[in-house]
């Protein structure tokens, strides 16, 4: 199996807010040799100082134990992180064959042991861990606390996991939804070359955070690139930066921003 590439995509699909690590799709012990489970960890990290303060040792690890140390961190909003798509030392040794470290992914949610969990978190939690299992066609059973495929371990604290899988399961069940990332998507309108509204606005604004604005789209404007990024017309010059969008994405060149392009510019 590579370097699963897909994490990000899978991750997005739980509805919650997605962070990439930056170089986190060649991060790894080497590519991922399959997956056949997925481990649930706590970081044991400060109980303070932010959303996800244990993310520099997840990803570069600690003395004794080189990084990654899990695929996945969730931070204390719900917040997920994504570190690694190639293995990773999160459980070893291990009680199960399919929880090890070349054959399990690993979920290290934010939480100094003994905090209580913030509903956004747990809600993520299961998310994630549905979306993970719905992507490598694994049954709930095989989502797994820490502590229960390595006797040295005590984590996740205080999570019923019998009650985690069964909400696991329901979502599996359930089927792929739509979550408000679909919603927002599907509400969103046609910009065309001649349109002028605030959504142009958000085109433009989308385009620059991609890197799709080379500097002589406003080098020849009063107000350079701030008056770039407020214009609310869609003009020849920006349709010609959303066909090169496209066309760097795989999409149609149209020039359209429609149903199939504002994903790839939101990145939902």
């Amino acid at each position: 199996m590579p370097f699963l590439t897909q994490l990000a995509d899978v991750a997005r699909r739980t509805g919650s807010p997605v962070t990439e690590v930056a170089g986190w799709r060649t991060r790894g012990h080497g590519p991922q040799p399959e997956v056949q489970g997925v481990v649930c960890h706590h970081t044991a990290g400060p109980a303070g100082g932010g959303d996800y303060p244990s993310l520099a040792v997840v990803r570069d690890g600690r003395p004794g134990l080189d990084g990654p140390l899990s695929h996945f961190g969730l931070g204390r909003s719900g917040r997920i992180y994504v570190i690694a798509a190639g293995r990773c030392w999160h459980n070893a040794p291990s009680t199960s064959p399919w929880h090890d470290n070349s054959s399990s992914l690993g979920i290290e949610a934010e939480n100094n042991g003994t905090q209580p969990w913030p509903a956004a978190q747990r809600e993520s939690y299961v998310r994630l861990c549905a979306e993970l299992c719905r992507e490598f066609k694994l049954p709930a059973s095989r989502v797994k606390a820490h502590r229960e495929v390595n006797t040295a371990k005590p984590d996740p604290h205080s999570i019923d996991m019998n009650d985690f899988r069964a909400s696991v399961a329901a979502i599996i069940k359930a089927g792929p939804g739509a979550f408000w990332t679909e919603e927002l998507v599907r509400n969103l309108p046609v910009i065309r070359l001649g349109d002028d509204n605030y959504d142009v606005k958000t085109v433009r604004g989308c385009l620059f955070a991609r890197g799709h604005v080379p500097p002589a789209a406003y080098a020849d404007l009063p107000g350079g690139l701030r008056a770039w990024l407020e214009s609310t017309v869609a003009d020849e010059g920006l349709m010609a930066l959303v066909s090169a969008f496209q066309q760097a994405r795989g999409l149609g060149a149209d020039g359209v921003v429609g149903p199939e392009t504002w994903p790839p510019l939101l990145r939902v």
